[in-house]
C-alpha cells in the first residue's frame, strides 16, 4: 500500500503538473500508468523473518558494545 493523497493535496499536484509542456505531461503519465501495473509480487513468509539470534559473545558484551557505540549529539562534527 502506497501513500494516499486527499483530493486537497492532488489538486495542489495537479496545479502545479498543470504547467508543464506536453511532452513532460506524455512522459509524466507513462511513468504513473507503468506504477500500477500489476507487477509480480514476491510474498516473504512472517516465517522467513523470524529467528533466534546467534552471537558469541554474552549480553553483557552485547549492551556495552552498544553504549559504546553511542554518538553525543552536542559533538561538533565538522565535514
Amino acid at each position: 500500500m502506497g501513500l494516499v493523497l486527499t483530493n486537497r493535496t492532488i489538486d495542489k499536484y495537479f496545479g502545479f503538473l498543470s504547467r508543464l509542456d506536453n511532452g513532460s505531461k506524455k512522459r509524466l503519465i507513462i511513468k504513473l500508468t507503468e506504477s500500477i501495473e500489476d507487477k509480480k509480487k514476491t510474498t516473504i513468509s512472517l516465517k522467513d523473518l523470524s529467528g533466534a539470534w546467534e552471537d558469541s559473545r554474552d549480553s553483557d558484551e552485547i549492551i556495552k558494545e552498544i553504549r559504546n557505540s553511542r554518538v553525543n549529539k552536542q559533538d561538533n562534527l565538522e565535514f
